[in-house]
């Protein structure tokens, strides 16, 4: 598997990201299978945060990690921060409460990499930045980074950093995938449109993808009749996410692969280092991932599926 590097992390990082938004202890087998599996195709980080499972997304990665001894050969992300029934949380007292509660969870005293999961632009960025940096230097965090910030606040954060002497962001997580979203998943979420994806080739930050694949657009379980599934009828049913999915069957066709495959595959051939966290569930699916993670895509081909040209050079 492929592996990118990120300022701080320490350790190179699989361009495919296991998610763990499923893990919880009535399911230890289910996951600890899967993460064996994601290890032997050489995957080695895993997403997780402090709200997953309600905290048994945490707690269980902790267990297999001290199960089976391999910590050192993991990168772990996690996030806090995030909002709750009483509005943002964005604050240093925040953060500090959910990566102390992280650690304990996750058994360890430090994390590769941490990402704010939420923004509040009521918040200066100097605040956060500079309590962040506290962890940094306490040997808590390596690398930070945001999710679901805009690259307008991403740009004003790294730019306080670089003017006070200290470690600004080094990755982003919003989401990509070729399916392009009507609306937010969520309250807070955040999708990668054309100026972010604009300013991610100008400053080749890294951007950890998560529904990567769409939520299951592109496995040929939806048409424009099947509207059995709300969210995705709400984020994804559009015209122009049709003809992107028309087209990643006529190059799926060409290439002799699924149309999935090449949904990832736009995801990992940006002019910019990506990941893609995925959320494979069985050998099958973490196969076709992996399958998906090897197939290159040139600039023309990416540009077309993402119907920004009407034909193939």
């Amino acid at each position: 598997m492929k592996h990118i590097q990120i300022k701080g992390a320490g350790k190179p990082v699989s361009t495919l990201i296991k998610g763990s938004d499923y893990f919880t202890h009535d399911g230890y087998e289910k996951v600890a299978q899967n993460l064996n599996a994601f290890l032997e195709i050489g995957g080695n980080t895993i997403d997780t945060a402090h709200i997953y499972s309600g905290g048994q997304s945490e707690q269980v990665l902790g267990k297999y990690m001290q199960e089976y001894g391999n910590r050192d050969s993991l990168v772990i992300l996690t996030k806090g921060a995030h909002h709750d029934e009483n509005g943002p949380r964005v604050t240093p007292d925040d953060i500090r409460s959910d990566l102390m509660t992280s650690l304990e969870r996750l058994q360890t005293d430090f994390v590769e990499l941490y990402a704010l999961h939420r923004d509040d632009e009521s918040v200066p960025v100097a605040k956060l930045l500079e309590a962040l940096n506290e962890h940094i230097e306490a040997g808590r965090i390596g690398a930070i980074g945001a999710s679901n910030w805009s690259w307008q606040r991403l740009q004003e954060a790294n730019d306080y950093a670089a003017s006070h002497g200290l470690v600004g962001f080094t990755f982003s997580s919003p989401n990509l995938s070729l399916a392009k979203a009507n609306e937010p998943f969520w309250a807070g979420c955040v999708s990668a449109d054309a100026q972010t994806l604009e300013w991610h080739k100008k400053t080749q930050l890294p951007l950890l993808s998560w529904s990567s694949q769409a939520r299951g657009f592109f496995t040929g379980r939806f048409t424009k009749e099947v509207r059995d599934n709300a969210d995705l009828v709400r984020v994804f049913y559009s015209d122009e996410n049709w003809e992107r999915l028309n087209r990643a069957e006529q190059l799926a066709a060409q290439k002799n692969t699924t149309t999935i495959q090449i949904a990832l595959a736009y995801v990992l051939n940006q002019p910019f280092p990506t990941c893609a966290l995925i959320g494979a569930q069985n050998r099958e699916e973490l196969l076709s991932c992996e399958q998906g993670a090897e197939i290159e895509l040139t600039a023309d081909e990416v540009n077309w599926l993402d119907l920004s040209t009407t034909s193939l050079t």
